[in-house]
């Protein structure tokens, strides 16, 4: 496969699940401000935080208010995380490989892209705030179910299945990081009525809080995080993510189990085991903030190896290719 082609798909991938990510938060949040009595800055500054654009965000706004952080995370295309630039790159991106990828994947990418340009359109912060969220949610859905189903299981696909892994993983750490780090300033809190809807908030925003409800019950802290960052069933948590990525690169690289063939898949296997072998205990005593920072910073190297690997152009050996065409002569 050309690197061009699985750059593409891999970015593809991400863009769209990071567009579903992003509308999860928004519409998360925007519950729970309803719940919520305090400062309009406490309740939009960490979703901003979130996606790591907080000097983009002071460049363009300043003040934090709904108003200003709903259209800088949805429809503002000068900030490359937001859903309207994730959902025009993802369309870009399968413009160019649509002769690899299923003519249904093509129709509903398109398809995401009109919606969201015309959400767009309407500009209105509290239109915003309803129904488009539901259709981003679903629109992602629906093209990762399209992809599994019409799509061969190839390279292509792996490559796919990848991107959206990392990308899932990714935005796991991020949004349990603003949770306990900086959503619940004041000790006080702890364990309050407050407290607790944060919590739950946070499960909602990955989809979580029913199946860690069926499997914990009460809301804890410590569980949750647990839930989220290590349990290998759920496909929202991080370990589940981490074991799918590396599923799919061994998959393009033929490498056996236990070993590697590359950079890439060094990276991968070292964090999977990692994971494998965490107890969240062990993550707390260490500072759960401080291991998700470093967590984020694994994921990205492995971004970056991944590039390095599979789509990076490599110089080619002047003398070498001299070589091979004296030797056809």
């Amino acid at each position: 496969m050309l690197s061009r082609v699985a750059n593409s798909i891999y970015w593809m991938a991400r863009y769209i699940e990071r567009a579903e990510n992003v509308a999860r938060f928004l519409d998360v949040n925007y519950n729970l401000m309803l719940d919520t009595v305090g400062p309009e800055k406490e309740q939009w500054q960490p979703l901003v935080m979130t996606t790591g654009d907080q000097a983009l965000y002071a460049k363009h706004y300043g003040r934090f208010s709904q108003d200003n952080v709903v259209r800088f995370l949805a429809i503002d295309d000068d900030n490359p995380n937001s859903i309207l630039a994730c959902v025009n790159a993802a369309r870009e991106n399968a413009r160019t490989v649509r002769e690899i990828i299923s003519s249904e994947m093509w129709e509903q990418v398109n398809k995401f892209y009109h919606m969201v340009q015309a959400a767009a359109r309407s500009a209105a912060a509290d239109a915003l705030a309803y129904d488009f969220y539901t259709e981003v949610k679903l629109a992602s859905q629906l093209f990762a179910g399209i992809s599994d189903a019409t799509m061969s299981h190839n390279e292509a696909w792996h490559f796919l299945s990848l991107g959206r892994a990392i990308e899932r993983a990714d935005k796991t750490s991020r949004i349990l990081d603003v949770k306990y780090f900086v959503l619940l300033p004041h000790v006080s809190d702890v364990g309050s009525t407050i407290d607790a809807n944060q919590w739950a908030a946070l499960l909602r925003s990955a989809s979580a809080e029913e199946m860690y409800r069926k499997r914990h019950g009460q809301i804890l802290p410590e569980k949750i995080a647990e839930f989220l960052i290590l349990d290998a069933q759920f496909p929202r948590a991080i370990a589940f993510c981490v074991n799918s990525a590396q599923e799919s690169i061994r998959a393009v690289t033929g490498s056996p189990r236990g070993t590697f063939s590359n950079p890439a898949e060094q990276a991968l296997g070292r964090l999977r085991a990692e994971l494998n072998y965490a107890t969240i205990d062990e993550i707390i005593s260490g500072g759960l903030h401080e291991y998700l920072d470093a967590l984020q910073l694994k994921l990205n190297r492995f971004d970056d190896a991944i590039y390095a690997t599979f789509f990076a152009i490599r110089p080619v050996d002047a003398a070498h290719t001299q070589a091979q065409h004296q030797n056809a002569a």
